[in-house]
């Protein structure tokens, strides 16, 4: 390793991971002549739902933590000696991107979730590891006054996306306690995510990252209510680079009417208010009835990506919505979950006016949509000419109804990816209306054989309108890899 060139580290680094080669790596790593090692830029010609997905990815992302952790025993034991042998350069890991969630892995794949443990237990066997060499420095070597020489200092920052939940909140939070008093592996979050954790728990998380670089904290299935979250959004402001918070199954139900709900609603909008840099906010499941103009009205910028998913909004929700200054910037809309009838059906048309210049992204997912509701819907679809992705999964579409949609979305240029709904006409029995939010539900209903021919007709109708690139599936694991970040 001593006599192989810097410059082609790169490259058998590229050739080893996607061998496979535990070993190369290690070694690769150990040795590393340049200060940053990124996956993303090593490996960015590469898919990464196939190159992240494997179990070998799994495996050499372990060797390549393993090999930081021997590299920084190996450095504390010579700061400690005083001496300095490594040839290995490395002062930052970027990890981020490589784990979105569970679709762009397989089954033996690093989870977002797993990858975070591997980390945190990386960090505290180094801190361990430290503290053990300071104190035999201190015992075999004093200085000239008799007071232990300070070691030569040696640190990596690994910067990563990072996953939560109950089961492993006390390592995480160890680790994140040792990097912010400057432990040799130090972590240092770009999107975090947690799930399941009470308010305090991730108060106190939060206030263990360090500020800079986090754009986006994502804290779902939490529980929190109104008071959680009015007690966790304060905690935010000391993130400068925020860009995204999503919220999604956060227990908030304006519906039901205490004494402490409008006060609750405001101190919410107000501490919105306060991420001047928010880009992307994700409300899902939250029932927001008449009062989506209340929780955004201290916004002073307008968002780009707004996740408004089974709200229960009412017609003035939407309308509001239209006339905002969110509505020209939106990239990314998803309003399912409701139900288009008269009432909001309207109001939506009007809102896809209004967003048409901007619109990437639109999710209309389980909104009872038919063949006539969608019609009506159609010339402003038609109007958003940047559209590149449509979600109509779980509408009671019949097969005619898709092939006009087909048609007339063709002079969409940059429309390559639409996730429809299974025809009604190709149900063998009847489905539940509304359905479940699980695609399931509606494959075991489907006459597999008449569903086929569709699929083809509409196959043969995207190569005759010379649309032979664009994707139609019915497939929500495809659907879910977009991000906002990605539009």
């Amino acid at each position: 390793m001593d006599l192989l060139p810097a410059e082609l580290y790169p490259v058998l680094f590229q050739a080893a991971f996607l061998d496979g080669r535990t070993l190369a790596l290690r070694d690769l790593v150990g040795s590393w002549p340049f200060p940053v090692l990124s996956f993303r830029r090593l490996l960015a010609h590469r898919n990464r739902r196939s190159l992240f997905g494997e179990k070998s990815s799994k495996l050499c992302i372990q060797a390549v933590i393993l090999a930081v952790v021997a590299h920084l025993r190996r450095a504390l034991e010579e700061s400690c000696r005083g001496t300095s042998e490594s040839r290995c350069r490395l002062r930052v890991l970027d990890m981020t991107g490589l784990q979105d969630g569970d679709t762009d892995r397989g089954p033996e794949g690093m989870s977002l979730w797993s990858g975070t443990v591997a980390l945190a237990k990386a960090c505290i066997e180094v801190s361990k590891h430290q503290n053990e060499c300071l104190k035999r420095g201190s015992k075999r070597r004093k200085g000239p006054s008799g007071v232990s020489a300070a070691p030569r200092p040696v640190g990596v920052e690994v910067r990563a996306d990072l996953f939560v939940n109950g089961t492993s909140f006390g390592v995480l939070r160890d680790a994140l306690q040792i990097a912010a008093a400057g432990g040799p592996l130090r972590l240092k979050c770009r999107d975090f995510h947690a799930e399941e954790l009470s308010a305090a728990g991730t108060v106190s998380l939060l206030e263990s990252l360090e500020p800079a670089g986090v754009r986006r904290v994502d804290l779902r299935f939490n529980n929190l209510g109104l008071a959680g979250l009015c007690a966790v959004l304060p905690h935010l402001t000391r993130f400068p680079d925020l860009l995204s918070l999503k919220l999604p199954y956060s227990n908030v139900d304006v519906r039901r009417l205490t004494a402490g709900t409008d006060a609750g609603i405001r101190r919410l909008a107000a501490q919105l208010g306060r991420l001047p840099c928010l880009k992307e906010l994700n409300l899902g499941s939250s029932r927001l009835s008449g009062k989506l103009g209340q929780l955004l009205s201290d916004l002073e910028t307008p968002l780009e990506s707004l996740e408004l998913a089974f709200c229960y909004l009412l017609p003035g929700d939407v309308t509001f919505l239209s006339q905002s200054l969110h509505a020209p910037m939106l990239k990314k809309l998803d309003l399912s979950g409701h139900d288009f009838s008269e009432n909001l059906l309207q109001p939506l048309r009007h809102l896809l006016e209004e967003t048409a210049a901007s619109l990437l992204h639109l999710d209309l997912m389980e909104c009872r949509l038919t063949d006539a509701r969608l019609e009506v819907l159609l010339p402003a679809l038609c109007r958003c000419s940047r559209l590149r992705c449509l979600g109509l999964f779980g509408n009671p579409v019949s097969t005619p109804g898709l092939k006009t949609l087909l048609r007339k979305t063709a002079v969409l240029p940059d429309l390559h990816l639409v996730v429809y709904p299974y025809p009604v006409d190709c149900y063998s029995r009847e489905p539940t209306w509304p359905p479940s939010a699980s695609s399931r539900l509606f494959e075991d209903a489907v006459d597999e054989e008449r569903f086929a021919a569709v699929s083809a007709e509409l196959r043969r109708m995207l190569v005759s309108s010379g649309r032979a690139n664009a994707i139609w599936t019915t497939s929500l694991c495809r659907h879910g890899a977009l991000d906002y970040f990605a539009l």
